[in-house]
């Protein structure tokens, strides 16, 4: 099911092991949406790198049984998705994805985090006030830890809980047609999405709430500590995802700046999804 949320995915991949998780929701969202995906993948020396070194999307597709083993190139064209591979050279690594966006615009960016020290150490040292003002694309966080909604051995989707926490700014409405295009992405006919706003219940900002058979929608109001009552109902509920409005202006680069979505990243047991409003 394609959507307009989805049409162009980044992936800056480090090539580790602990990159396949983010990988596989990459990949996973670009065959359900039939998008265009990058690899994208920053090396100090450019010359260190062969193309061979990325991520070998037949394989994967193979032991999702998309297509049969030792599939010719054309299935996997065949699947609707166009994959790229892109190499930048460089010592800072989100400099330069910051730079490659600046050519080539996506939808969104899927990133694996290191939760054991907040981000991935090869992102920690940046200049991010710089990088914001060139990056306001949505962003996948993909802990490395734990769970997704996608399973990395077959490619099956687990979302049925969507956890939405509301806030009169930034607007939470862009967020809210995030998960819905998510959820509508895998053609979702059982969710449960619940829109969390911490403060006074008569404070809550109104919400332009989704309408899909089957889908269960509830509003809840706690006051209290933010970034504590976000992940105490994502826990209690099993959450799957946690589709977050950002600053407009931060982009992905507002998880790196100790914002309220930087935590929420840092303990979540699941996917974040950081929109710009």
């Amino acid at each position: 099911m394609s959507s307009s949320f989805f049409r162009k995915i980044l992936h800056p991949t480090d090539f580790s092991l602990g990159d396949k998780g983010a990988y596989a929701h990459a990949l996973r969202m670009g065959l359900a949406g039939q998008s265009e995906i990058s690899l994208l993948h920053v090396a100090k020396d450019r010359d260190s790198v062969h193309w061979s070194d990325f991520p070998h999307i037949r394989d994967l597709l193979t032991q999702w049984q998309f297509i049969p083993e030792n599939a010719p190139r054309e299935m996997v064209e065949a699947t609707g998705m166009y994959i790229k591979k892109a190499l930048r050279s460089g010592k800072n690594p989100v400099k330069e994805i910051a730079a490659y966006l600046d050519i080539h615009p996506c939808d969104l960016v899927v990133l694996a985090t290191h939760q054991r020290d907040g981000l991935a150490r090869w992102l920690q040292h940046s200049k991010s006030e710089a990088i914001a003002r060139k990056s306001e694309t949505m962003t996948l966080f993909v802990p490395r830890q734990v769970r997704g909604f996608v399973s990395v051995e077959t490619g099956c989707i687990h979302l049925q809980n969507i956890l939405v926490p509301v806030t009169h700014q930034p607007n939470p409405n862009r967020a809210v047609q995030a998960a819905t295009a998510m959820a509508d992405l895998f053609s979702v006919a059982e969710l449960r999405m619940e829109f969390l706003y911490v403060g006074n219940e008569s404070d809550a900002p109104g919400v332009r709430l989704p309408n899909r058979d089957g889908w269960v929608i509830e509003q809840s109001s706690w006051e209290g500590n933010v970034v504590e009552h976000i992940l105490d109902t994502s826990e209690t509920q099993n959450t799957d995802l946690i589709v977050m409005a950002t600053e407009g202006n931060h982009g992905f680069v507002d998880a790196f700046r100790g914002s309220t979505t930087e935590q929420v990243i840092k303990h979540a047991k699941c996917p974040v999804l950081a929109v710009p409003a």
